[in-house]
C-alpha cells in the first residue's frame, strides 16, 4: 500500500509565508509567480484564486512583516509610545532587508493600517493635529523607512547605527 502525504490546502496565508521566506532568502528580484508557486508544490495558475498580481503579493508581504510589530499600550508618554511603534518598524524592515524598498507603494493592510493609526494617535495626543499631524506622521515614516533603507543597503547596523536613527527620532519628536 503506498502512502502518500498529505498535501496542505493552499490560502493566501500560505502564499504570504512563503513569498516572505522566498524574499528573505532570495530577495525581490528572485520573487516570480513560478517560483513562488514551485516553492508550494503548485501551478502559477492556482495562486491567482488567493492573490490577484506579484504586486498584491509583495504588499501582503509588506503588511504581514508589520504585523510582527507590536502595537505598544497607548500611555501617558506619548513621545515614548512613537518611539517604541517606529522602533519596532525598523527593526522588521532591518529583518526583512527587502522590505524598505517596497514601501513607496500604497500601503493598506490592516497590519499596516493598525500601526499608522496608534502612531497617529500617539502624535494626535502630543497636541499634533490637521495638516500638522499628516506632515509629522509623514516626516516620521519617511524617516524610518529612509533609515531601514540605508542600513538594509549596508548590509550590517551598529551601535552607532541605533543612535544615529534615535538622536534623528528625538530630534523630529520635538
Amino acid at each position: 500500500m503506498e502512502t502518500t502525504r498529505p498535501r496542505r490546502e493552499l490560502s493566501r496565508t500560505r502564499i504570504v509565508d512563503a513569498a516572505v521566506a522566498l524574499l528573505d532568502g532570495e530577495g525581490t528580484h528572485a520573487l516570480t509567480m513560478r517560483r513562488l508557486a514551485q516553492s508550494l508544490g503548485v501551478t502559477p495558475t492556482a495562486l491567482y484564486w488567493h492573490v490577484d498580481t506579484k504586486e498584491d503579493v509583495l504588499g501582503l508581504a509588506v503588511d504581514h512583516i508589520f504585523g510582527d510589530v507590536p502595537v505598544p499600550a497607548a500611555s501617558d508618554d506619548w513621545r515614548r509610545d512613537v518611539r517604541t511603534l517606529v522602533g519596532g518598524w525598523r527593526a522588521a524592515m532591518l529583518r526583512h532587508p527587502w522590505a524598505p524598498g517596497l514601501i513607496g507603494r500604497p500601503m493598506r493592510g490592516p497590519n499596516v493600517r493598525a500601526r499608522t493609526e496608534f502612531l497617529q494617535a500617539a502624535l494626535g495626543r502630543g497636541g499634533h493635529e490637521g495638516r500638522r499631524l499628516d506632515v509629522v506622521t509623514r516626516l516620521i515614516a519617511n524617516f524610518v523607512i529612509g533609515s531601514a533603507v540605508t542600513e538594509a543597503a549596508w548590509g550590517r547596523t551598529s551601535p552607532h547605527d541605533d543612535d544615529l536613527f534615535h538622536g534623528g527620532l528625538d530630534e523630529l519628536l520635538r
